[in-house]
């Protein structure tokens, strides 16, 4: 299956299913394009709810404060 799309009179172009399964995109979520030399990037913008855990790691994350640096 080819993952392209055809840029439309209104410069519309549908996301291929494939992708959108993949990103679990949904209708009206917004995307931010980017320009990477001579290519788009697209990316899904999250909801503050979907960041919940986002960055969840097994180890609690250290934290040095700035005063604590000077120390060493």
């Amino acid at each position: 299956m080819s993952n392209t799309s055809t840029l439309s009179p209104k410069f519309q172009a549908v996301i291929p299913r494939e992708i959108r399964k993949q990103l679990h995109l949904k209708p009206g979520q917004q995307i931010e394009f980017t320009i990477n030399g001579n290519h788009i990037e697209l990316r899904p913008l999250l909801q503050p709810e979907e960041l919940i855990g986002f960055l969840k790691e097994e180890k609690p994350l250290k934290f040095v404060r700035e005063g604590d640096r000077d120390l060493k």
